[in-house]
């Protein structure tokens, strides 16, 4: 099947099925906000920080070369670290060449990993913009295949699968907080749910791509900092997914960085995980009361991400 714009519930059970031999079907753990310094109140966390290559962009990553036509130059991805692992952990697995370009802000748990799977990898830039100019122009001279971390069929396919996953374990759910960068994630999840499920976007303030495509109606150029820059940063969020956006998820919430730190400390005191930054960001906005759920909300945190260094929080 030929996944196109805009990406359907058929074009999701499709990539499922492609891509279900080569991924991980993560697990929830149902925890007590009591216990991380809340009020009592159970929340479900779906731990995608567990998938392969240590965050959901697996998901995208083998959709893209499942489902396309991969030339013998390979494939090569811009990325601020997770969608550049999980383009060479697929490539790896599956003998295809991968290059792959990272701005100087990608952490360094990041980089090794990338070389780990044996891609070649070239760290240049300060952003994520950097990186994708660099990689366009790759793709200009060699012919690769581009797969873009947020902004292709594919991949918004590819995310939406975790959407089917977590509808699938948790059918009583009706929250859903899900952290924003370009917006590939939670506009997947949104084109499978499509309004049976309330979707709460959070976004790193120091990066608020969705905010203020909210804001102006359209995607635009948003400042790109704070301490989730090397995963919640890129410039805008994408064209594709920001009418999903529009229908069906919820106005952005804004965290700080210290809320994103003190959800880091607390997912390891209360729970035992090691989340990156922007893998805690949307359990940063229930810690935080940024987001206080309405009585009988059964609310479930997307924790995404888990390719960080920073693992004494304390």
């Amino acid at each position: 099947m030929l996944i196109t714009a805009p990406v359907t519930a058929e074009h999701i059970a499709h990539a499922e099925a492609v891509i279900r031999p080569h991924i991980r079907h993560t697990p929830v753990m149902r925890v007590d906000m009591q216990a991380f310094g809340g009020q009592p109140m159970p929340v479900d966390l779906k731990l995608e920080l567990l998938q392969h290559s240590g965050s959901f962009k697996v998901r995208g990553a083998f959709t893209n070369l499942l489902t396309r036509d991969v030339p013998e130059t390979g494939v090569v991805a811009a990325s601020g670290g997770n969608h550049g692992a999980a383009v060479a952990y697929a490539a790896h697995k599956l003998g295809v060449p991968a290059h792959i370009f990272v701005p100087s802000v990608a952490s360094k748990a990041k980089i090794d990993l990338i070389r780990s799977y044996g891609a070649e990898l070239v760290v240049g830039g300060d952003r994520y913009a950097d990186a994708l100019a660099a990689s366009e122009a790759y793709v200009e001279k060699t012919g690769a295949l581009a797969i873009h971390a947020f902004d292709q069929p594919e991949t918004l396919a590819g995310q939406g699968t975790l959407g089917k996953e977590i509808e699938e374990d948790l059918p009583h759910m009706t929250t859903l907080l899900v952290a924003v960068g370009g917006g590939g994630l939670i506009g997947g999840i949104a084109s499978w749910l499509r309004g049976r499920v309330k979707i709460v976007a959070v976004e790193s303030d120091g990066a608020p791509t969705l905010y203020e495509a909210f804001k102006a109606g359209h995607p635009v150029d948003a400042p790109a900092g704070g301490i989730a820059a090397d995963s919640l940063a890129p410039k805008q969020v994408g064209q594709l997914m920001f009418p999903v956006a529009q229908e069906f998820v919820e106005p952005p919430v804004l965290v700080t960085d210290a809320d994103i730190l003190n959800a880091q400390k607390a997912l390891w005191s209360g729970a035992r995980l090691v989340a990156e930054p922007g893998g805690a960001a949307a359990f940063a906005a229930l810690l935080s009361g940024k987001y206080v759920p309405k009585p009988g909300e059964r609310v479930c945190v997307l924790v995404c991400g888990s390719n960080t260094t920073a693992v004494s929080f304390g």
